[in-house]
């Protein structure tokens, strides 16, 4: 799957996030260190979501 990303350029480095995924964002020194690193921030953000609905409980009937 592709997201779309936004970066920030700024004196200090390269902030990116993903707007689809509230919360997932990184940073590099360049824009190339700042794509990788939001890749793995991206993996890692759904694997935490994976998890964590894993271990939902699911009723037998959606509508209660």
């Amino acid at each position: 799957m592709k997201y779309k990303i936004a970066l920030h350029r700024t004196d200090e480095g390269i902030s990116v996030f993903v707007p689809a995924l509230p919360g997932c964002w990184s940073e590099g020194d360049t824009e190339e260190e700042a794509l990788a690193n939001i890749q793995d921030a991206i993996h890692e953000y759904l694997a935490a979501l994976k998890d964590r609905f894993q271990r939902a409980e699911v009723p037998d009937d959606p509508n209660g």
